[in-house]
């Protein structure tokens, strides 16, 4: 594997827009552009939209459309957890087994799968249990506290 192929960082760039969303209304504004929250992300806003329209499917945001046409919460910040985020962009298991199924013949191949079945779904638990207890208000005030 080379060096310059970066992590999965949806959810990090989901946390961040949702997050200056939340700081954008608490600041008084209704709605949030998405070239505004491309602007915060450091990126184009085709690829916000993208990820904004997979968080509304979740419910964690609301499009306006028209005059005023912008993105809000679906809930408010602290009412909304990383675990939510993370669910809403990445609905699958973090790991998976062999995509066609190991010789089971060969000692190892007859045992991966059971293996390392306990040991991932181990991982999913405490990954899931530490970003439900973090709500995007916590990371909110994390920000402000740093700024």
């Amino acid at each position: 594997m080379e060096g310059t192929v970066s992590a999965n960082s949806r959810l990090t760039i989901a946390t961040h827009a949702l997050t200056w969303i939340g700081l954008y209304q608490q600041r008084g504004h209704e709605v949030a552009t998405s070239e505004q929250i491309a602007t915060s992300v450091n990126t184009n806003p085709v690829v916000i939209r993208r990820l904004l329209a997979t968080l509304s499917k979740a419910g964690l945001v609301v499009s306006r459309r028209g005059a005023g046409a912008g993105w809000m919460l679906g809930r408010d910040l602290a009412a909304i957890t990383l675990l939510d985020v993370y669910q809403a962009i990445e609905p699958g298991p973090v790991f998976a087994m062999h995509p066609a199924t190991p010789n089971p013949g060969c000692v190892v191949g007859h045992g991966i799968g059971p293996a390392l079945t306990t040991v991932y779904d181990d991982v999913e638990a405490a990954l899931r249990r530490q970003l439900a207890s973090t709500t995007l208000q916590d990371v909110l005030q994390d920000i402000l506290k740093a700024s």
